[in-house]
């Protein structure tokens, strides 16, 4: 008779709830990439109908009995760490009552279908009404949010992407960054010059570009088996670490946008592939946080192949794929890659400009919650941010301005600040690495990545949520959260470590 009988029926639950996940998140993928427009409404439907019961293993009164049940049994210490992670799931999922999480995934539906008509036509105001609904159900979300666990309703929802975060911590580790990033973007831009890279002649074949894709799958070791590749209008990973869904978008323009979106999506699809296959199912088993995923996905795209040694690595690719020209030179392509001119895409920014444009949505998503600002004064607070932070202009520019992200009309406030914490935690990542390992220039040059995977394996993928996010990076790092190894990493690649005159601060602690 095992001698942890209630710990044992969790688990049990828990699989059910994995399963039903799969399911949902296959759900998700379909209606991103093949989904006909007509099957919205009945897809809306049975996906709401879907996440209700979904939400009714997760709230399950009698989990909380269960798990009290279990903290009372002989648990390892993997096993304490699961039913930590069980009580916050339980914690989250019971705060928000059936009738609110279907509501929820009825208007999210219907405003992320809008938001991809609507975009298109710069239609901010046909999109205003479904995005109303939204706005009112995360206030009402997240107020029951906050109430359950004594923290302030915006709070409540960044703690569901990043566990322990909260806004007080992002606005001294954005307000920091904001302190030294504009003078090093002023001074990378007049150490670059004004000559611009080569525009790209002649279109670039969608089915060229997929070969590339596929080409690039490799070199970052994806496992085919587990996973596959295909097209949305927004880049995403989806799936469960055993089937592992990417996908990219091609411009027949530029295939940059592609290769970057791809790479970007790759570093999420080795940490889900690197989750330990034991403990799959589980809530121990499950990625850390958003921005630890993040994390790994710009270790990837801005780490690894945003350094020289990759584009040497990449040009020959590139010739070989899209046919060789002299835009696509190793020099040529690193410089590309690392050219430093704001815009007003947040998906397109380079390294230096993007952690800008999360800043503005993190002002802006957290006045939406708060109240202080309302649905239909968005594109004047955004014009305001913008013209701040960026020194753009977006006046009637809805299309690339506050409906470019498809993040607010699926409801996914408090996600945005993982981006730019994610940036933080990959430099810490990559200065330990670096520290570890030694220089791994030419290892990245020969395209012999494999001891990166290996050490990223170690410290990240295979500890899954074992340990909270502070205790994963002092593991992995011997450091806290900071943004020095951000400040430094970025002087280097774009002043040559000549920062000095715009250090500013040594960045901001994790809240313990």
């Amino acid at each position: 008779m095992s001698a942890t009988p209630a710990y044992d029926d969790l688990c049990q639950r828990h699989q059910r709830i994995y399963h039903l996940q799969h399911l949902e998140a296959m759900l998700a993928w379909d209606r991103a990439t093949t989904m006909p427009p007509g099957g919205v409404a009945a897809r809306a439907a049975a996906e709401a109908e879907l996440q209700g019961l979904i939400q009714g293993h997760r709230s399950d009164p009698r989990l909380m009995s269960a798990l009290k049940a279990a903290e009372q049994e002989p648990l390892d210490d993997l096993a304490q760490a699961d039913v930590r992670e069980m009580w916050r799931d339980w914690h989250d999922a019971s705060s928000v009552p059936p009738v609110l999480a279907e509501a929820r995934v009825l208007a999210t539906a219907r405003c992320e279908f809008a938001w991809r008509e609507q975009r298109a036509r710069n239609d901010w105001a046909g999109f205003l009404g479904p995005f109303r609904e939204v706005l009112r159900l995360a206030r009402e979300e997240a107020a029951r949010l906050g109430e359950a666990r004594g923290l302030d309703p915006y709070d409540a929802l960044v703690d569901r992407f990043e566990p322990g975060m909260d806004a007080a911590t992002l606005t001294g580790l954005f307000d920091s960054i904001c302190g030294w990033l504009p003078s090093m973007l002023a001074a990378a831009r007049v150490r670059q010059g004004t000559q611009r890279p080569p525009a790209l002649p002649g279109g670039f074949p969608i089915a060229a570009q997929r070969a590339l894709s596929e080409a690039l799958m490799d070199v970052f070791g994806f496992d085919r088996q587990r996973g596959r590749l295909d097209s949305s209008a927004h880049p995403f990973t989806g799936g469960v670490a055993e089937d592992v869904r990417i996908t990219t978008r091609y411009n027949p323009h530029d295939p940059f946008d592609s290769l970057n979106s791809t790479i970007h999506e790759l570093g999420h699809a080795r940490y889900a592939q690197g989750l330990p296959r034991a403990w799959l199912g589980r809530p121990v088993g499950r990625a850390r946080s958003f921005g630890i995923h993040e994390s790994q996905s710009l270790s990837f795209e801005m780490q690894i192949a945003r350094s020289a040694a990759f584009a040497s690595r990449l040009a020959p690719l590139l010739a070989q794929h899209l046919g060789p020209r002299p835009e696509f030179e190793s020099e040529a392509v690193l410089r590309r890659l690392t050219w430093a001119e704001p815009g007003l895409i947040r998906v397109a920014a380079d390294e230096l400009s993007y952690p800008l444009h999360i800043v503005l949505r993190f002002r802006l998503e957290r006045a939406l919650i708060s109240g202080t600002l309302e649905a239909d004064d968005l594109p004047a607070a955004w014009d305001e941010g913008m013209a701040e932070l960026l020194d753009l202009d977006t006046r009637g520019n809805y299309r690339d301005g506050c409906l470019q992200d498809i993040h607010w009309s699926k409801g996914a406030f408090g996600y945005f600040p993982s981006y730019t914490l994610g940036a933080v935690y990959a430099a810490q990542w990559f200065a330990a690495l670096r520290r570890d390992l030694g220089p791994i220039e030419d290892r990245i040059a020969s395209g012999d990545l494999v001891p990166i995977f290996d050490w990223l394996e170690s410290r990240v993928w295979s500890q899954a949520s074992r340990w909270e996010t502070p205790e994963l990076l002092q593991r992995g790092t011997g450091r806290r959260l900071d943004a020095e190894a951000f400040r430094r990493h970025l002087g280097e690649r774009y002043l040559g470590g000549a920062d000095d005159d715009v250090r500013s601060g040594d960045g901001v602690g994790h809240r313990p």
